[in-house]
Order: C-alpha cells, then sequence, then structure tokens
C-alpha cells in the first residue's frame, strides 16, 4: 500500500509539473483530490488493514493529500502570475507611440457668435451690458412705446408667471431692447452700450422659428447722433462678420420704439443677388431692425430728447450663424447633437 501511494505521488507530481492552463489543473485536482481519486479509495481500505498498517498507510496518504493540495496551490498562483504578465506586457505603454487625445470640449456655437459680436461692437467702444431674463411689463412694453392696447404685442407671444393674485405679474423677455430701457435708466449719456441675452416666444417650432432664441441688442446716446452714424456702425458689423465684399441695404420697417425704423438685409450667401430659394428669390435676406430711438423711450429713461439724439439695432444671433455656415435648421443648436456643433 505504501508503494501504491509512492507511485501515486511521482505520477501526480509529474502532471503537475506539465500544467500550463487553469482548465487542466482544475482537472488534476478533481482527478487526484476529489472523492473518486485514487488516494481516497486508499484511504477509505484503511478499516480492512491492520493497526500498524493502518497507522502507517493513514499517515502516508494524508502526507501525500496535503503536498498534493499545497503543490496544486502555487502551481495555480503560478499560473495567475503568468497570465498576469503576459497581459500587461501586451498593454504595455510604448513612448515613443504619441499620447491617447482626451476629448476637449469648446463653446456653443451660439455664445461663440455672442462673444464675437460683442467683441466686434467693444472695439467699436460699445460696452456690454446685461439684464434679467424675467422681466416687468413695463420695461419690456410699456418703456418701449408699447402700451395694453398696442397691435405690435400681438406678434410677441408672452410667457407670463403665475403672481398670487394683486401681485404685478412679471414674465420672461420677448427682446434685449428691455435692457435697454433699464440702461437709459440707469446711466448719463454719451452711452454706447450692447446688450445679449436670451429671448423666450410662446410659438411653434420649425426650421425657422423656436421659443427660447438668443439677440444682440444696442443702444448709442449722444449729441449730434444721426442716422448716418447708425448706418456706418451697422455696416462695419457686416462687413467684419460676413466679409468685406457682402453688400448691405436699408430699407424703411416700423419697430414701435424707434422712429424712423429701417432693416437692414445683407446680399444672399448662396445666389449673390440674383435670387433663390433661400431668399425668396430676393436677392437679400434681413438679420436686424434698427433705427433713431424714439423721444418718448428717452424721455421715460429720464434723458431729454431735445438735447441728446440716440441710435438702437437689434439682431439676432442664430439667423447670422446660420447664414454665414449655411445651416438650415435653427433646432440643431439645441439637440446636443456632437456631430453638428463639433463643425463649429
Amino acid at each position: 500500500m505504501l508503494e501504491k501511494i509512492e507511485e501515486i505521488k511521482a505520477e501526480a507530481l509529474k502532471q503537475l509539473d506539465g500544467i500550463n492552463d487553469a482548465r487542466d489543473l482544475e482537472s488534476w485536482r478533481i482527478h487526484y483530490l476529489g472523492k473518486k481519486s485514487p488516494l481516497t479509495q486508499i484511504l477509505r481500505s484503511l478499516s480492512t488493514l491492520s493497526i500498524e498498517e493502518k497507522k502507517a498507510v493513514g499517515a502516508a496518504a494524508n502526507q501525500l493529500k496535503t503536498l498534493l493540495d499545497s503543490s496544486a496551490g502555487q502551481k495555480g498562483q503560478s499560473l495567475r502570475d503568468a497570465q498576469l504578465a503576459s497581459e500587461t506586457a501586451r498593454e504595455e505603454i510604448d513612448i515613443s507611440l504619441p499620447g491617447r487625445p482626451y476629448p476637449v470640449g469648446h463653446l456653443h456655437p451660439i455664445t461663440q457668435t455672442i462673444n464675437e459680436m460683442c467683441e466686434i461692437f467693444g472695439s467699436m467702444g460699445f460696452q456690454i451690458i446685461e439684464g434679467p431674463d424675467v422681466e416687468w411689463d413695463y420695461y419690456n412694453f410699456e418703456a418701449l412705446n408699447i402700451p395694453a392696447e398696442h397691435p405690435a404685442r400681438d406678434s410677441m407671444s408672452t410667457f407670463w408667471i403665475d403672481t398670487p393674485k394683486g401681485k404685478r405679474q412679471p414674465l420672461l423677455r420677448t427682446h434685449t431692447t428691455a435692457v435697454t430701457a433699464r440702461t437709459l435708466e440707469k446711466m448719463e449719456p454719451p452711452i454706447r452700450a450692447v446688450e445679449p441675452g436670451r429671448l423666450f416666444r410662446y410659438e411653434a417650432s420649425d426650421a425657422t422659428h423656436i421659443p427660447m432664441f438668443s439677440q444682440v441688442d444696442g443702444i448709442a446716446v449722444d449729441r449730434g447722433i444721426t442716422m448716418a452714424d447708425l448706418k456706418g456702425t451697422l455696416y462695419e458689423f457686416s462687413r467684419r462678420f460676413f466679409g468685406e465684399d457682402r453688400k448691405v441695404r436699408f430699407r424703411v420697417d416700423y419697430f414701435p420704439f424707434v422712429e424712423p425704423g429701417v432693416e437692414m438685409a445683407i446680399e444672399c450667401i448662396v445666389c449673390r443677388g440674383s435670387g433663390c430659394r433661400l431668399c425668396a428669390n430676393s436677392g437679400w435676406i434681413e438679420i436686424l431692425g434698427a433705427g433713431m430711438t424714439h423721444p418718448d423711450v428717452l424721455r421715460r429713461g429720464g434723458i431729454d430728447p431735445e438735447e441728446y439724439t440716440s441710435f438702437a439695432f437689434g439682431i439676432g444671433v442664430e439667423r447670422p450663424h446660420m447664414l454665414r455656415y449655411g445651416v438650415d435648421d435653427v433646432r440643431s443648436y439645441f439637440t446636443s447633437d456632437l456631430r453638428f456643433l463639433r463643425q463649429f
């Protein structure tokens, strides 16, 4: 029986030495240490031996079992170490290769456009002024010659904010011209300011309309300001934003807070004035409204219209960017589609 144990020991250690796979190791463990292993069979037959043989064979069998179990554990650790070393070698960093670039974010194209517009006007002496998104009816409408019964309110579908009965009802501003009304109250002439911000209008979304968009308003107040100053300022803005060869056209238009009022259009970027679907075959695309600030608006701001004159303008931010880059749907700016945003 002792010779049988030695044979099992020699054969088991020999096979263990040649194992290079975890699955083979598990098969070896089951064969030599499982319930049906030769060693287990020897231990179960001890009852048939004499007391002296039982002691000798039992001790030898248990020693072999301990040895094989320990050897299997060492082999398993060796296999795990070898696998880890192999994986580490495959993933080793080659310092001669270029580094892995990390994704870097950037400003939203609308924010970029606002910054560019403010930089252009800033270089012409205008300061940047911001105002609240939530505004009072007075600054959004009344101070700008738009009283409650004025038909211009119909074109500015407004988000009103619920308040307790008897309290003043605020609203989400429909144009950043509301900041102009505040600027006229707070500042003394001469004034040169542009006011960027978000607007909110209750209307359906489509390729050219969204309920929230951005605008840059501007105001200049001083002695002797004329329409020529307004045209020169806007022409310089157009030249620097759209390019020096872009033609500009001014036409008479109506806005409650200016008199006279004009709209400025640029030559169509697609057809160059010959007419196409984008410009409705007119050859021109309107980009902003402007005019000489109405005397009543100046007067409400505490400025004497007999002493000072003023011009004002309002530029939508999304449309100039769409015209510059050929974007055909304003909703693209707000879908969070990185394929679109990474282009700018």
